[in-house]
């Protein structure tokens, strides 16, 4: 009796000691977004301060963009960021990083994309320097977007679900003579106004024929406001998920998947919530293509 008493404790132990090394092995989990502390001001004077803020920064300001009242979105990047983002394939899908300031009944939320979220999902190296220089400028952060979160592993190969887009899915637009020619299509249908769409910004990405054109989409079943409306219904919202974008690498044009990029944003996006949007991907392609029409 007293041996099988002793065996027990043993076992009871051993147990505790391995459910403590998993605990410690525990993978951490990100989340698309961080919520800044905003100043304690109206939504206009926030805008303004944040764009001070920025505009005095280690970052270049590229554009800002507001697809509704409530929202307004700023685009930046530093060299750091490029450098990145020239070392990996469609890298450029990652050189810019989405500030937002939105006004909500709760008061005014400033936010930012998480940049290691960001990185894992489009296969870039260390970017904890760029990590550094938000939090530098922004102060503390609480991380949201997602209840549980994403491991690394998971956000290196992205999908909402099975037989669901992957990063390397994205949707191929058109193809030119030429990089030159493919940036001088998107911009003159841009500036033609061809489509409703807003240009945000435009990105080079250094050492490589690679730019990236943020683009609002304002009218159809893919327009920004249309999704934002549609599913952005939690307290913390998503603003810094907009705006899309095209990549213009070697000749020819190419834009993220629908179902990857809304839900690489929303990652606990219910699939009646999916279904509510369900033609938006297929209008985002159609809409985008209209920038590489002759």
């Amino acid at each position: 009796m007293k041996t099988l008493f002793t065996h027990l404790i043993l076992v009871i132990l051993c147990l505790s000691v391995v459910t403590a090394e998993a605990k410690k092995k525990k993978k951490p989990r990100f989340k698309p977004y961080y919520l800044v502390t905003a100043p304690a001001s109206d939504y206009q004077t926030t805008v303004n301060q944040i764009r001070d803020k920025l505009t005095n920064s280690e970052f270049k300001l590229l554009g800002e963009y507001s697809p509704l009242d409530d929202r307004t979105i700023f685009a930046i990047t530093n060299d750091k960021l490029l450098e990145i983002a020239a070392k990996t394939e469609f890298g450029g899908y990652g050189s810019v990083i989405r500030v937002a300031v939105t006004n909500t009944d709760s008061g005014v939320q400033v936010s930012h994309v998480n940049p290691v979220y960001m990185s894992y999902v489009y296969q870039m190296g260390n970017i904890s320097e760029v990590s550094e220089a938000l939090k530098g400028l922004f102060g503390e952060t609480t991380a949201f977007g997602s209840k549980r979160g994403e491991t690394e592993r998971s956000l290196k190969g992205y999908q909402y679900m099975m037989m669901m887009p992957e990063f390397e899915d994205h949707d191929e637009l058109a193809s030119f003579d030429s990089h030159q020619q493919a940036q001088d299509r998107v911009n003159k249908n841009l500036a033609a106004g061809q489509g409703k769409f807003t240009k945000v910004f435009e990105i080079a990405i250094p050492g490589k024929d690679e730019v990236l054109i943020g683009v609002g989409i304002g009218e159809g079943d893919g327009a920004d406001k249309f999704i934002m409306d549609t599913i952005d219904v939690e307290e913390l919202k998503h603003s810094a998920h907009l705006p899309y974008a095209v990549l213009i690498s070697g000749n020819k044009v190419y834009s993220q998947a629908g179902k990857f990029r809304i839900a690489l944003a929303f990652p606990d996006l219910g699939m009646g919530q999916f279904m509510d949007i369900s033609d938006a991907p297929g209008a985002i392609v159609e809409s985008l293509e209209k920038l590489t029409d002759k």
